[in-house]
């Protein structure tokens, strides 16, 4: 499970160093695609192969589907984390997000998003909102503990 926040840095290359952590669940291979909140989204091979079997089954009669295909595979590459422990982020995926230098690496469960600093922290400043609504979360019928 991704877990936790990092800041790093993007190398002038596109070159991306991945926390330790989140290498060992990497080791089957990665994708990496545009997050819905201007951000990119990198799951394993397991959880992408899984979202792409339930796209598959979409119908191609529906606008909204092929629009999220085109959206998700469109955007979708397939990345190694090489011995140094990075990943290269293709140039349209890292102009997408405007990441350029300063990064976040923020674990989201079954996978892990990239946000450029500046957009991280509108994204921060959301979170304290929200614990502070406790309430907008009572739908989600979470159990404690």
């Amino acid at each position: 499970m991704f877990l936790g926040r990092y800041q790093h840095s993007i190398d002038d290359k596109g070159r991306l160093i991945i926390p330790a952590r989140f290498r060992e669940l990497l080791s089957n291979g990665a994708f990496i695609t545009q997050g819905f909140d201007g951000n990119l989204m990198v799951l394993t091979t397991e959880s992408f192969n899984a979202i792409s079997q339930k796209v598959r089954t979409m119908s191609i009669t529906d606008p909204r589907a092929r629009l999220f295909k085109r959206f998700l595979f469109s955007s979708g590459e397939q990345v190694d984390v090489d011995r140094a422990g990075r990943i290269l982020i293709p140039q349209f995926l890292r102009q997408s997000a405007g990441l350029d230098g300063e990064v976040v690496i923020v674990g989201v469960g079954e996978h892990f998003e990239i946000w450029s600093s500046e957009q991280w922290q509108e994204q921060a400043r959301q979170i304290e909102e929200v614990k502070e609504q406790a309430d907008l979360f009572t739908e989600f019928e979470i159990p404690a503990g």
